[in-house]
């Protein structure tokens, strides 16, 4: 018999259940804005014990085209949620989650907050600050520039949290 990442756990599962789960897990991010099949390749994902699966592992999984595969993960890989990996003396491309994924996939919205937080600020300039239109815009800035603050903290009692925990 083959040892896959899958039968390398020693913790048995019931398939169907883990089917289900990863169904409703794609299906619950595509209600709340993730296109459907990037969403259930992220929950495939989210699911293995390994944390990585091939093209063909999740297309096989997912009951889909290898096509379908490949556009969702491409998007995945854009936003910064999965990587694309190849081991010496493969052909075939693995798909993984990055270590510390929600902190990293929150940097990244945070860097997009900065930068719309910037153009809030140059919009001030043009407008005016005492125009009605500056004055949204600086409401704008300002809420951006409190959320950046309040991730940044928000970040750094994360690492303490998961430091306590040992991870």
């Amino acid at each position: 018999m083959t040892t896959t990442p899958e039968s390398a756990s020693s913790t048995e599962r019931d398939e169907d259940a883990v089917r289900r789960y990863v169904e409703h897990l794609g299906l619950t991010l595509s209600q709340i804005g993730m296109q459907r099949m990037p969403a259930r390749v992220f929950a495939a994902l989210m699911t293995t014990d390994a944390g990585r699966l091939t093209a063909a592992e999740l297309a096989d999984q997912l009951s889909v085209s290898p096509a379908a595969i490949s556009g969702a993960v491409r998007w995945l890989e854009q936003i910064g949620l999965v990587a694309k990996e190849r081991e010496p003396g493969s052909r075939r491309d693995h798909y993984r989650l990055f270590d510390d994924l929600w902190y990293a996939t929150f940097m990244k919205r945070d860097r997009m907050i900065t930068l719309w937080r910037d153009a809030a600020d140059e919009g001030v300039a043009a407008l005016g600050a005492d125009t009605p239109a500056g004055e949204r815009i600086g409401e704008m800035r300002d809420f951006l520039s409190f959320m950046i603050k309040e991730l940044n903290d928000m970040y750094a009692k994360w690492h303490e949290m998961r430091d306590a925990k040992g991870k």
